[in-house]
């Protein structure tokens, strides 16, 4: 039984401690299969937080309610960001032109999902369903990936005349070969063809999911803090000495160009005729 835990009140995610040493964070709007607004991202953050500071856990789980872990982002609500407090050192979201919205996407997915990346613990993504374009932001940015045999994972967003979603490490997770076949075609990748080419860690079926995931959790907790925090640590430079952080900010780039030739052309972030081709393709 989860323990008890003093938490904001948060609307669309919750905090659980579901063993010693291990805290669950879990997505909770299934009704909009687990869409992300700017709030959700928000509290996600927040929680994170409360998890790296608590001298009391080893290791995060980053779980999701329903039948699906993430659509993506939730095209319906907005671009306010005068109710979020930032985190970072950008500003001017409200600004005119491309500036405005760069900023914010720069500080709401970008800079979030590097902050996460960069936790001093492990965390583990525990995945069943769709994960579907701003969805596998909040999955790469996870040290490690437990899934159900029915997760499928997808960036169909070129349908909008766009590059991928903005925190673009796909050719880290997926290898090149693959990376430029999920984009092209925007087909959904299975779990088993995930965890061939190295994108999850275990393909479980859907039942054994949060226990699977949790007994992980429970055996890392068992190492040091410290000797775990240096493994990761070691891990992450490795991949930073390889340009990821500079392979992201190239291609966050791109994806601006990509939101002004859709402002130009169709007066909208993105292509509306992508959304149909999606939603035929699902």
């Amino acid at each position: 039984m989860d323990a008890a835990i003093d938490q904001p009140a948060w609307q669309h995610i919750r905090y659980e401690q579901p063993a010693p040493r291990v805290a669950r964070i879990v997505l909770a709007r299934s009704e909009v299969a687990n869409a992300q607004d700017y709030r959700m991202i928000s509290e996600l953050n927040e929680a994170f937080d409360v998890a790296a500071r608590d001298e009391n856990v080893r290791v995060i789980i980053l779980a999701a309610d329903g039948n699906h872990f993430s659509s993506g982002h939730d095209l319906r609500a907005g671009t306010d960001m005068s109710d979020i407090d930032p985190i970072g050192t950008w500003c001017c979201f409200g600004a005119d032109g491309a500036e405005g919205y760069m900023a914010t996407e720069a500080e709401m997915y970008v800079g979030m999902c590097w902050r996460w990346r960069n936790i001093p613990k492990p965390t583990i993504a525990q995945v069943q369903g769709k994960v579907i374009a701003g969805g596998l932001m909040l999955v790469w940015p996870m040290d490690l990936v437990v899934c159900s045999d029915d997760a499928t994972f997808a960036d169909p967003v070129v349908a909008f005349s766009m590059n991928g979603h903005e925190y673009f490490t796909h050719a880290f997770e997926a290898g090149a070969r693959l990376a430029k076949e999920m984009l092209f075609t925007g087909r959904p990748i299975t779990a088993d063809e995930a965890y061939r080419r190295g994108m999850v860690n275990q393909v479980v079926p859907r039942d054994e999911l949060e226990s699977t995931t949790l007994a992980l959790a429970e055996h890392i907790a068992r190492r040091p803090m410290f000797g775990l925090t240096l493994a990761k640590q070691s891990v992450n430079n490795t991949l930073d000495a390889m340009g990821m952080y500079t392979a992201i900010q190239s291609a966050f780039g791109l994806h601006h160009v990509g939101h002004n030739h859709n402002l130009r052309l169709h007066g909208s972030l993105v292509d509306p005729a992508g959304l149909q081709v999606i939603r035929d393709e699902a």
